[in-house]
């Protein structure tokens, strides 16, 4: 079998590729740095060049010639390495009739857990947001414990506000419900150590991105003082970042991306490497029905998954570009028995749903210096 085209697409918020066989099988799979779309549409065209006329089903070959051939690596090209590979296994799979967590090491969950977001403009709306989620039958929130402009407060007002939100939401769900925080990179480090000591009685599953990630040394330093798992990682692109990040022993979570930091064939090695620590596996999920295929075909098949996002997948505006869109109840993912991710592109449909670009604009504190 040999591939003898590939063809990104810009549909909605998201880029996804074709990548088409002399066999007539196709494979579809997702880029996932979503802030720079069409500079990984432009990569995937240029490695269309080395793509066609190879074997689809060696996908640990080809990652290593193309991040090896000229020894440069980046976020662009490695998420349309990712966004090849996971098209390159929904081949594979298809191919063997097989869905693709069966050569990932077959099924050890039937569904997989998925998160809701809890949202609102107040303290109040986000307690409301979070009853509305759990009466969907959502175990598990998670919030960002900022209010709108907080880049515009200070910092005593901005964890004074954190912990009304989150005291806010615990009071509305109780104590049986499963929330995790969003910091989104938003405090520096001794900002995030005060917070975390006043979240502490709040039981928090998880304190994600409280720093930037360019600086583990950093994140060694605030979690000698933080008493919440920390998890982290959604902005690395490769296993040598991770293993490093493992190795440093901060993190109960690591968010590999499947889109951007390999496609499955490097995040099962990423996974491997943080059960071998006891560290748990929390994707980072955005995307189209595609993403969202494809993780749930990963967490079906990783023992030391924890959580991912749903991107209310029931209700997804590009539901109608595949022909088996996510099935999601009661707070969790149906792992499906069909070929390859479990779905396939309604090429027809795509047209309707130009894309949407994104525009930089930034965010800026009282005194004009950027915020985040």
């Amino acid at each position: 079998m040999k591939i003898t085209s590939v063809k990104p697409i810009l549909v909605g918020r998201s880029l996804l590729v074709r990548v088409y066989t002399d066999e007539g099988i196709v494979g579809t799979g997702e880029a996932g740095l979503w802030a720079y779309h069409r500079w990984v549409y432009e990569a995937l065209r240029e490695l269309s060049d080395y793509y066609v006329g190879k074997d689809p089903t060696r996908m640990e070959h080809h990652f290593q010639v193309l991040s090896r051939e000229t020894h440069f690596m980046g976020s662009v090209l490695s998420a349309a390495l990712s966004a090849m590979d996971i098209a390159m296994w929904d081949i594979l799979a298809k191919s063997l009739n097989k869905p693709v967590y069966a050569l990932l090491g077959g099924k050890v969950r039937d569904k997989v857990k998925v998160f809701a977001n809890v949202v609102g403009e107040t303290v109040e709306e986000r307690a409301e947001s979070a009853r509305r989620q759990v009466e969907r039958g959502f175990l598990s929130l998670r919030t960002t414990p900022m209010l709108p402009d907080f880049e515009k407060q200070t910092p005593t007002k901005v964890i004074k506000d954190a912990v009304a939100i989150v005291a806010a939401i615990r009071e509305a769900v109780g104590d049986e419900v499963d929330l995790g925080l969003e910091i989104h990179r938003n405090l520096g480090p001794d900002q995030a150590i005060l917070l975390a000591h006043e979240l502490a009685p709040f039981r928090i599953l998880y304190y994600e991105d409280p720093l930037v990630p360019e600086s583990i040394a950093a994140l060694e330093y605030i979690a000698r003082h933080v008493h919440l798992p920390i998890a982290t990682g959604e902005r690395f692109y490769s296993l040598h970042q991770f293993k490093e990040l493992i190795d440093s022993r901060t993190v109960s979570m690591v968010r590999p991306d499947l889109s951007l930091a390999g496609g499955f064939t490097q995040v099962k090695k990423i996974a491997t490497v943080a059960e071998a620590s006891l560290v748990n596996v929390f994707p980072h999920l955005m995307g189209s029905p595609v993403n969202i295929a494809a993780y749930v075909q990963f967490a079906a098949a990783t023992p030391n998954y924890a959580l991912m996002e749903s991107l209310d997948a029931d209700t997804h505006p590009l539901n109608a570009i595949v022909n088996q869109p996510p099935i999601l109840e009661n707070g969790y993912l149906l792992v499906p028995d069909r070929p390859g991710i479990g779905l396939d592109l309604l090429d027809e449909e795509v047209g309707r749903f130009p894309f949407q670009d994104r525009t930089i604009t930034g965010w800026f504190a009282t005194d004009g210096s950027v915020a985040h």
